[in-house]
């Protein structure tokens, strides 16, 4: 197998995908944010103190996933037709699961722009709780699905 940002010299490089179709493709990528069940409360009845938590987090994984080539120097600038959030309270982690669909019609795939979505989701969660919960945790954080382009449909076991 080979690294697709790697050149022959090992240089790191932005991958041509210019001879590629474009076609529709799709990426779902979920995480967690575990935090005491006292934090979560807070956020199932609105009483952080900054406002409508999830509601700021659905936003801000939305504009992570729009600047998502601004902050991975290799991704490309892509076209995104969508870009959704769910952001599901959890008394079993205790927390809340993130889950991000981004699709487009291009010529490489949308995972990173998920990915990129979920964590800044998380980020946002974290930093509107951090006052009530240092403890709380990010994590794992993965590419649950990934269809379009040569490769396919990919789904996590």
């Amino acid at each position: 197998m080979s690294l697709t940002h790697f050149g022959e010299d090992g240089a790191a490089r932005m991958v041509d995908v210019s001879d590629k179709p474009e076609t529709r493709r799709t990426a779902v990528a979920e995480g967690t944010l575990t935090m005491s069940p006292e934090t979560l409360a807070l956020v199932r009845e609105g009483r952080v103190g900054k406002g409508d938590a999830l509601g700021v987090a659905r936003i801000a994984g939305i504009m992570g996933a729009k600047r998502t080539a601004d902050l991975i120097p290799l991704c490309h600038p892509l076209p995104l037709a969508q870009v959704a959030l769910d952001l599901d309270p959890d008394d079993a982690l205790p927390g809340v699961r993130i889950t991000a669909t981004v699709r487009t019609t291009g010529r490489t795939g949308v995972e990173m722009e998920a990915l990129t979505a979920v964590s800044v989701a998380a980020l946002t969660l974290y930093d509107m709780l951090k006052a009530a919960d240092k403890d709380m945790v990010i994590g794992a954080v993965r590419v649950r699905l990934k269809e379009g382009g040569k490769s396919g449909r990919h789904e996590a076991p």
